[in-house]
């Protein structure tokens, strides 16, 4: 009961348009955890083309935790999208050349708001959009065409644009025990015994598996 193959860098058999993606990136800024992946029947191996502006001058990363799952046309943008905005001009001539990169680019800047980071066990809508920065909890739920313009707390379900919240998944305490439990970081072992609890709704008796 070892579970599916994490390392599996191709579309998963019966469902084509399905990859586990911890393999497939190639930009070691983007960290994905193992049983992620993504819906796409476009091409679901070339996930790191929903990573925008994603520039490694930048140093910006997109850490994406375990057993989330991210459905077609999810979109992160990254903190090199930013344009200067202290200026008279959000124009970035310097890129251009031929004497406009006379005057240097001021980086310090520019906008930057860190790395975007999504938990473990969350769950992206259709084309949802993921603005530079976000940081998303645990067991979170974004909805279809959402966009996602600031936190979003653990077990919470967000939609809208700009998302709100709609509303927590469970109660906080409920919430509280299930950060504890941590059950995506078990051994995988352990998990396959105990997916009929992990995917069910009583805490107290997935509370007996530690």
């Amino acid at each position: 009961m070892n579970g599916p193959n994490p390392d599996n860098k191709h579309p998963m058999q019966g469902f084509p348009q399905v990859c586990y993606i911890s393999n497939t990136v190639n930009n070691p800024h983007i960290i994905i955890g193992d049983y992620t992946y993504y819906d796409d029947p476009e091409d679901s191996e070339n996930f790191e083309r929903n990573v925008l502006y994603h520039f490694p001058f930048i140093g910006d990363k997109l850490i994406i935790g375990k057993f989330c799952a991210l459905a077609r046309g999810v979109k992160f943008i990254m903190n090199g999208a930013n344009h200067n905005m202290t200026g008279f001009s959000t124009y970035p001539f310097q890129i251009f050349g031929n004497g406009w990169d006379s005057t240097p680019m001021d980086m310090a800047s520019l906008p930057y708001k860190g790395d975007t980071v999504i938990g473990n066990d969350v769950w992206i809508g259709y084309e949802a959009l993921i603005m530079p920065g976000v940081k998303i909890g645990n067991g979170a739920i974004i909805s279809s065409l959402a966009v996602v313009v600031s936190d979003v707390p653990a077990y919470t379900i967000v939609g809208g644009n700009p998302a709100k919240a709609l509303r927590q998944r469970f109660a906080p305490e409920v919430i509280a025990a299930l950060e504890e439990l941590a059950w995506w970081n078990w051994p995988i072992e352990k998990i396959s015994r105990n997916i009929n609890l992990i995917t069910a709704g009583d805490i107290a008796v997935l509370q007996t598996c530690v």
